[in-house]
């Protein structure tokens, strides 16, 4: 029986965030989403259905201590996904890090100053599992990234930070209340607000030409709204505990050109020229030192290897069941044209 307390999401116009506060709606829940100006700047989340009865947006910064105590208030559950997700910044330190766990220590203190808050769902990545596929190892969530630092893939860095932050924050305190980590890989599909997000970012730079060949790289997949369902079934699932890897499946740069062609989207700049053997790939080593800092540094360390997980653990605890990846990027592809993030391919 659901509580007429309401759920607290952060960081509520984001990509993964926006599905989540649409979910909670469409299963008759009462949100307070977080949202980092004037609640009017958003109509995507206040036009979503049961938005003018059940949604409230409340202006937040995450980095004011303090700010989130009223907010969090009175709430059984808190779903933490605010966080900064940028590849290459001026400062890793202050863009990155800074903002990943003071943002998190912030949050979770004013959980424990409400006495209401029963679970917190924290969103955090692949990132804090590793930086560095590894073609002999299947990665689980006993995983942790032990090799990015501020020179090394600092994004993923401030991702580890912000969970071993989280997780040091109940070892400590000892809160009234538990924490779940949903830990997906990369998130793709269609979008409920105007801005485009990272990861499909990527696929569109495939499309257009920034990536004017096939690199030895693979990434492992997952639907927007299988993770936003994830956070859900987090916080609904009594015995939900520790850390839940979230990725439906691993797809090769060859086969997602591939698929892009055969789904009818061979009008694009698609690369043409695979260089995913050893050859190439020591080439594309070389030049990713063309490339910005961490873009270089991020297809040094990953590049020639193929990535393994297990999912078992989601699929088993939280009875979650995946989307069709091949579906979902085709879905994702018409929706960045929709949104305008590509143009028409010209035949």
């Amino acid at each position: 029986m659901k509580s007429n307390q309401p759920v607290c999401v952060t960081g509520a116009s984001g990509f993964i965030a926006a599905h989540i506060v649409k979910e909670l709606l469409e299963r008759g829940y009462r949100v307070r989403g977080t949202v980092r100006k004037n609640p009017q700047n958003y109509p995507f989340l206040l036009a979503l259905p049961g938005a003018a009865e059940r949604l409230e947006l409340v202006e937040a910064n995450l980095l004011t201590e303090g700010s989130y105590d009223k907010i969090v208030e009175g709430c059984d559950f808190v779903l933490h996904t605010a966080s900064p997700y940028t590849m290459n910044v001026k400062n890793p330190q202050t863009d990155l890090v800074d903002p990943a766990v003071n943002g998190t220590e912030t949050i979770l203190e004013s959980c424990l100053k409400s006495g209401s808050v029963k679970r917190v769902i924290f969103t955090s990545s692949i990132a804090a599992i590793t930086d560095e596929p590894d073609s002999k190892k299947v990665f689980t969530e006993k995983d942790w990234n032990t090799m990015s630092s501020l020179e090394r893939n600092p994004y993923h860095y401030s991702k580890t930070l912000a969970e071993l932050a989280a997780w040091d924050f109940i070892m400590k305190k000892k809160p009234s209340f538990d924490l779940v980590v949903i830990n997906p890989f990369m998130v793709i599909g269609p979008s409920i607000g105007p801005s485009l997000n990272t990861s499909n970012q990527i696929l569109r730079d495939i499309m257009m030409g920034v990536y004017p060949v096939i690199m030895d790289l693979n990434w492992g997949f997952v639907d927007v709204r299988d993770v936003a369902t994830a956070h859900i079934l987090a916080m609904e699932t009594d015995t939900a505990s520790g850390r839940y890897l979230c990725s439906a499946e691993a797809m090769h740069m060859r086969e997602l050109v591939a698929l892009l062609k055969s789904a009818g989207f061979d009008g694009y700049a698609l690369p043409k020229i695979d260089l995913s053997g050893k050859a190439g790939s020591v080439l594309m080593k070389m030049l990713s030192f063309t490339q910005p800092r961490d873009t270089g540094m991020y297809i040094r360390t990953t590049i020639g290897r193929t990535m393994h997980y297990d999912n078992s653990k989601i699929r088993r605890e939280l009875h979650l069941s995946f989307m069709d990846v091949k579906k979902s990027i085709i879905e994702t592809v018409n929706d960045m044209v929709k949104w305008g993030h590509l143009p028409p391919q010209k035949r």
